[in-house]
């Protein structure tokens, strides 16, 4: 029997999949010292893209409500996640911003990371690993699992052996962002990477898309993983990751021991249910298993992009035929790893494909960007006759000739006019107009108000349909007035 560590992913993988990013600092305040006092190895809390969101979108400072959050945690480390060569955008992010980026999270607190690279480019993951070891972090080396004909055992054995040999990385991350894992995957998997880890833990992190996580952390902590990737209840399953609560009754039902205060679980999960339901957000989600999702292996938050463009052009009865378009147009530009950016690319792409009727007629540049292999190299080589046309689309050109800029710090300070990082770091990376709207809205608060109620349940319903200039709902409770 093994002892098994949990990490908490509630405030970052859980409310990234079900509330598509937009947890404010209040939402958490009240509860992260609960979280804190759980038992957790780590609570994974921060990446670029959340900031992104809660700039643009919420108009909260990510910087102020990052150190409002991290206030409330005094004992247990905290994890930042950063992708190799890019923050936020599906193209690139200059080097020294990403080691900018790593460097101020930081200086905020963040005592550990997961660094990926879908294509693995080893030699960047091992720049930001070193880096982070001058604030003593820990270093998980992320692989991004995915199915394909070329990602057999001997390709992650091959991955583990290379990431696990650098001196910086202290676990190897098997990430399965499609939920696909399943025993008969995991037997000879996990072996084949655990034989080439140099003893070092493996932590499995998997979105509970097909409804078999849960098993699926059972077998691999049977074949040698010992740390699980775990929400609240109320923040886990469907797009998000299995529960600490069943995952806990698992473990200790097949004997395995753990650090986790089982009392302290109900509050947490109760709390973001309560947030949840006020804001209107997605909580206690389940998934029903569809052997389609093998195919296009689209990750959670994906889903919802395809959906909403393809409700754009009114072809939403359309999905089904896209998500077949998802699987060929992977197959044929080499298997890349279905996560960030890759995903988005292809679920792009095979829209475009399916809305205009006229398949690669219409490239972004980020395709041709991977093509032109800035990415770095595919698991497989890109289809002949796919390539031709991606090399003939009208950028290709230029994008070939002209490789992504490595400006200096200095020149970033210039560009944007400012000193100071983390704001230099927000001025990259989000339009300033986005910025001054979040200026305009204060500090972040410390709460959130738990407004529920069957009349407050009438209101937000007559607001979704109301259309008229002026409505008055009376009742004996209440009497409101909304003006369109």
């Amino acid at each position: 029997m093994a002892h098994i560590s949990f990490l908490d992913e509630t405030c970052r993988d859980g409310q990234q999949s079900l509330w598509g990013m937009r947890m404010q600092a209040g939402q958490a305040y009240p509860v992260l010292p609960t979280i804190d006092q759980t038992g957790y190895s780590t609570i994974s809390l921060a990446g670029s893209s959340l900031f992104e969101v809660l700039t643009r979108h919420c108009h909260e400072d990510p910087w102020a409500g990052f150190d409002l959050m991290m206030s409330q945690i005094k004992h247990t480390p905290v994890r930042g996640g950063i992708r190799s060569n890019g923050s936020v955008t599906f193209g690139f992010t200059p080097q020294v911003l990403m080691d900018l980026w790593m460097e101020r999270l930081c200086v905020h607190g963040v005592r550990s990371w997961w660094i990926y690279d879908v294509l693995f480019n080893v030699d960047k993951m091992a720049r930001l690993a070193k880096l982070s070891k001058k604030y003593d972090c820990k270093v998980a080396a992320t692989m991004l699992f995915t199915l394909s004909p070329v990602h057999d055992d001997a390709f992650w054995a091959d991955k583990a052996d290379k990431l696990s040999a650098l001196p910086d990385v202290d676990s190897l991350l098997l990430y399965d962002t499609g939920g696909v894992l399943d025993r008969d995957r995991i037997k000879t998997l996990i072996p084949a990477i655990k034989a080439k880890a140099r003893g070092k833990p493996i932590e499995l992190h998997s979105n509970n898309m097909l409804g078999q996580s849960a098993k699926a952390y059972c077998d691999a902590v049977e074949f040698g993983v010992t740390v699980l990737h775990t929400a609240a209840r109320s923040m886990a399953n469907g797009p998000s990751i299995p529960s600490i609560d069943i995952m806990i009754k698992n473990m200790e039902a097949l004997g395995h021991t753990h650090d986790i205060d089982t009392s302290k679980l109900q509050e947490v999960s109760d709390h973001f249910r309560k947030v949840a339901k006020a804001a209107g957000y997605l909580h206690d989600q389940s998934y029903e298993y569809d052997v389609t999702s093998l195919t296009s292996q689209i990750p959670g938050g994906m889903m919802g992009t395809l959906r909403n463009q393809l409700a754009q052009q009114n072809m939403l009865d359309q999905l089904p035929v896209v998500l077949e378009e998802v699987g060929a147009v992977r197959r044929e530009l080499g298997y890349p790893g279905m996560a960030t950016p890759f995903a988005q690319l292809i679920g792009t792409l095979a829209a475009l494909n399916i809305v205009t009727g006229k398949r690669y007629g219409a490239i972004p540049d980020e395709v041709i960007q991977y093509a032109a292999g800035y990415y770095g190299e595919p698991p497989a080589p890109i289809d002949p006759n796919v390539m031709d046309r991606i090399a003939s689309a009208p950028r290709a050109k230029e994008i070939f000739d002209n490789p992504p800029p490595e400006p200096t710090l200095a020149d970033l300070k210039r560009q944007h006019g400012t000193d100071d990082e983390d704001e230099l770091i927000l001025r990259a990376l989000v339009p300033a107009s986005d910025i001054a709207r979040m200026r305009k809205s204060g500090p972040p608060a410390k709460d959130f108000p738990m407004l529920s109620s069957p009349e407050l349940a009438q209101v937000e319903k007559l607001m979704r349909v109301a259309t008229a200039p002026v409505v008055r709902l009376k009742t004996e409770a209440l009497d409101l007035t909304l003006r369109n």
